[in-house]
């Protein structure tokens, strides 16, 4: 539907976070080593938050009014106010902190350790890290689901997701995810018990009953694929993958319908607002220039 110009250098971006309450989408701009904070009605940039070496993940948590970000350049977790994007504390993040899940009833934040092969735990009311949770392969993506009060996180060299209990900081359960392989990104779909995991390895996409913890059926996707993101409206799925395919789904039951794909350079990241169904692509090259591209989906 649109471009919008983003400020800083043509370089690579990665997860976003949409806070639907104030829709504002933050975006990680890893390359350039910032937090852009983009106004979705009217579209315009309302924020950069610097000071953030190799950004990753980012999350909005609005009944914080703070967003979580991580440094993974300095080996750090920044929270910043969600008013400003003023850097409020740096929590220690081990080797390669990425992505980020917040359980709202103990107040932690849980984080992908990806090369340290463990998710952190950041106390974020008392403002200290707590003890990491070994998880014995490299760290994917993180989920909290809340429904049953877990944190997901998957385990990409081990080919399995597992279950955590936010408030023991303890491994409930490994589960195998058969068909995909190199699990690394994650999203759930709590009202109906599902999550999607996406191999980095062998480009699929896996829908797991988290009733049941057995797989329901892996579909294809694009190359290498990274960020997912979930319309609950309109039951839409896209998985953007570095080979800059986003695939998309209609989702029925625990089934998926394959809907036309779309492609640019470097699209391994997406989001799509519920309320107006509207996908975003942060592109780092277009005609020199990074933009945020708007979509409208089918």
């Amino acid at each position: 539907m649109r471009d919008l110009p983003l400020p800083g250098p043509a370089e690579r971006f990665d997860y976003q976070s949409l806070d639907t309450a104030a829709s504002r989408l933050w975006i990680a701009h890893m390359g350039a080593g910032e937090v852009l904070a983009v106004d979705l009605h009217p579209l315009a940039v309302a924020l950069r938050a610097g000071g953030l070496p190799r950004v990753t993940g980012v999350l909005a948590v609005p009944s914080l009014g703070r967003v979580f970000a991580s440094a993974a350049g300095s080996h750090a977790v920044a929270e910043l106010d969600a008013m400003d994007g003023r850097i409020l504390t740096r929590f220690p993040a081990g080797r390669f902190p990425d992505g980020l899940a917040y359980a709202p009833g103990v107040h932690r934040l849980f984080v992908s350790d990806e090369l340290g092969r463990q998710e952190l735990v950041l106390d974020v009311a008392g403002g200290r890290a707590l003890a990491p949770i070994a998880l014995g392969g490299e760290a994917g993506n993180s989920a909290y689901d809340p429904v049953s009060d877990r944190i997901w996180v998957a385990v990409q060299t081990r080919d399995e997701v597992v279950a955590i209990d936010p408030s023991s900081d303890s491994v409930l359960a490994r589960i195998p995810v058969p068909g995909i392989a190199g699990p690394h990104g994650l999203l759930l779909d709590p009202a109906h018990r599902l999550a999607f995991v996406a191999g980095e390895r062998n480009g699929r996409l896996g829908v797991l009953d988290l009733e049941t913890l057995r797989m329901r059926g892996t579909y294809p996707v694009g190359d290498d694929p990274d960020v997912l993101a979930f319309d609950p409206g309109r039951r839409r799925l896209f998985v953007a993958s570095e080979s800059g395919v986003v695939a998309a789904f209609a989702v029925a039951g625990d089934s998926l319908f394959p809907l036309p794909r779309y492609r640019a350079p470097h699209a391994h990241t997406v989001a799509v607002d519920p309320s107006t169904h509207l996908v975003y692509l942060p592109l780092p090259s277009v005609g020199g220039q990074p933009v945020l591209r708007v979509l409208a989906a089918p």
